[in-house]
């Protein structure tokens, strides 16, 4: 090939390059691939997040923050639409997105004022992981379920709590702990009345046991005496059963063991939804 040929042949090359970048992008505006916070300034970026935010439109903030962050992984903007980030994914009910943005903006600002927000909302989406379940908080088919998951978001407020006592989450932090201790407490509650249905009383009074010496003056603390109280009746130990009908008459005299009513005693139980009516956590770092 001559050189003439050949510059000829490099400048085919470069025009259909040319028109190929050309067509393509024209495809992706076409066709609405363009991504329209691509290469736009960072102020610009959070602005159209935070509009997003105030209008509820969850998935498009978190998509703007997100692109806010890979454009410009540092700065005052970049840490705030972490924050925005985690919040929009919370309210979006996507729980796991929300705790692995929460733990990447802990592990890279450890020290950042915000970090006590972002542990009660690691709290509240640990809590929010499985609606349903705790809508129905433990029926006794269901006594054998995972506690990891609650048990974390117990954890996440007890940081808040102890660790950040002077924050403006710690006290709504430690009721929300309230709350879940007397949900484990109700699991184990449910766990012995279902070893008490299935003639385990053995078994039925080391749950009780357990709730009461685990998680003393819960909300369940008189049914599990009472729980103890029937075990000790099925098994003819009148003594300990008279002991526990005692209890029970002291703290809740109108108590339904106490009328003969144990059939309908467990279906009596109110059923415990903690984080019905929640409010919305829009109050986080500025």
């Amino acid at each position: 090939m001559t050189p003439r040929n050949k510059t000829r042949f490099l400048l085919v090359l470069l025009l259909i390059a040319t028109m190929a970048s050309s067509g393509c992008a024209s495809f992706k505006k076409l066709w609405g691939d363009e991504d329209k916070n691509e290469g736009q300034p960072v102020a610009e970026l959070y602005d159209r997040g935070h509009a997003a935010m105030r209008d509820e439109r969850w998935s498009g903030a978190v998509e703007t923050f997100q692109r806010l962050v890979a454009q410009y992984p540092y700065g005052p903007y970049t840490e705030q639409a972490m924050i925005e980030t985690a919040f929009a994914q919370y309210k979006s009910g996507k729980h796991d997105d929300c705790v692995s943005t929460i733990d990447r903006f802990i592990r890279t600002y450890p020290t950042h004022r915000n970090v006590p927000y972002m542990y009660y909302l690691r709290g509240l989406s640990n809590a929010s992981r499985d609606t349903v379940f705790l809508a129905q908080v433990f029926s006794l088919e269901m006594s054998n379920r995972d506690l990891s998951t609650p048990m974390q978001a117990y954890n996440d407020f007890s940081i808040v709590s102890e660790r950040y006592p002077n924050s403006a989450y710690a006290a709504d932090a430690a009721k929300r702990m309230v709350v879940l201790r007397d949900m484990f407490a109700k699991h184990e509650l449910d766990s012995g009345l279902y070893y008490l249905r299935r003639g385990a009383n053995v078994a039925a009074i080391a749950r009780a046991k357990y709730l009461i010496e685990t998680y003393p003056q819960s909300r369940w603390q008189t049914d599990a005496v009472a729980l103890l109280g029937e075990s000790y009746v099925r098994l003819g130990n009148e003594t300990l059963a008279a002991d526990a009908r005692r209890v029970v008459q002291q703290n809740e005299p109108d108590h339904p063991w106490l009328t003969g009513d144990w059939p309908n005693f467990p279906s009596q139980f109110r059923r415990l939804n903690p984080f019905a009516g929640e409010k919305s956590a829009a109050e986080h770092g500025d």
